[in-house]
């Protein structure tokens, strides 16, 4: 288990327990009681810990090492997931994964970023950071569902696009340009949830849906707070308020309309118990499904776009 440092209360915890626990075995001692009374302070703490989150404490949850990836939701929430590959162009982007599945019986097509879940994985998916070929991958995917008439899900997790020079040159803005117009006009229902970090254009890129909801605690922004911190104070040292400045919580954005909900997670975050959450969040997809399947693909298509186009200020200027 890891503790983030907001958390050190609780690894104190952990650790009286956990030596509670090594020293009533050693000596054959009941110490039943007193290891109860401290889980119950455990529940306690964690609980008063995370009443009272900062952003960017969100921020760090949105990154813990032990949260569910879309891997484990796909795993956990799915049926008979079958991955695809390829953008039939360049290569195949391991940073954006996606096949066709089944929720309670009825036939989708789920998208994502995987992180990796130790060392040589992130590097083999690179850390979420999609290239070009990952976001035409997932365009490919969700023209392939709307010809089978499948529901699309995506699930953003990602700190942004990959901003090499490669990516540049073979058209990374262009790619996810392309995903944001076609996402509006797709036939089918599309759902997109946030369950880790929303990062800009990358997470735009597979973001545009009738449903956009949150975890509670993960983030939405253009830009991450640590380079917001580097581009207006020269330095990294200013990402806490960074982070509050941007108001890039669920509850900003949901705040803002910006997202259409925020899904609660477990106290402790979604890997304190990762299966209650991927339970929840399949709840969400159930009901979000049942609702927009009611719809006609003309009637789902003018609301997306009703709905993004109220998004943000601006004026028309007649000439």
């Amino acid at each position: 288990m890891q503790f983030l440092d907001f958390e050190k209360p609780l690894e104190d915890l952990y650790a009286q327990m956990n030596k509670l626990k090594e020293t009533s075995a050693k000596n054959q001692v009941d110490a039943s009681a007193a290891i109860k009374e401290l889980e119950l302070t455990i529940e306690k703490t964690r609980e008063q810990i995370y009443t009272n989150l900062t952003p960017w404490q969100k921020v760090q949850l949105s990154r813990h090492p032990e949260r569910p990836y879309t891997l484990y939701y796909i795993e956990k929430i799915f049926r008979n997931f079958t991955e695809l590959y390829g953008d039939r162009q360049v290569n195949d982007d391991k940073a954006m994964v996606g096949g066709m599945a089944e929720l309670d019986g009825m036939p989708v097509m789920v998208i994502g970023q995987q992180k990796g879940i130790n060392t040589k994985m992130r590097q083999l998916r690179n850390f979420g950071m999609a290239n070009p070929e990952g976001y035409r991958k997932a365009l490919r995917l969700m023209k392939m569902a709307e010809k089978f008439n499948r529901p699309v899900i995506t699930l953003i997790d990602t700190p942004g696009a990959y901003p090499g020079l490669e990516a540049e040159e073979r058209g990374q803005g262009e790619a996810i340009a392309r995903n944001l117009f076609e996402m509006v006009n797709l036939k089918v229902p599309v759902i997109c949830v946030i369950i880790g970090e929303g990062a800009s254009g990358g997470a735009l890129g597979i973001g545009i849906g009738d449903k956009v909801v949150m975890l509670e605690n993960t983030w939405y922004t253009v830009i991450s707070p640590e380079s917001c911190s580097s581009i207006l104070w020269r330095s990294w040292n200013f990402k806490e308020k960074a982070a509050e400045e941007l108001k890039l919580t669920s509850e900003d954005m949901s705040k803002f309309g910006l997202v259409d909900g925020v899904i609660k997670e477990p106290v402790g975050g979604a890997h304190a118990k990762p299966e209650e959450m991927a339970d929840t969040l399949k709840g969400y997809l159930l009901g979000a499904l049942a609702e927009l399947n009611k719809l006609s693909a003309e009637t789902r298509i003018e609301q997306r776009i009703e709905k993004f186009s109220k998004m943000g200020f601006y004026d028309e200027v007649n000439e």
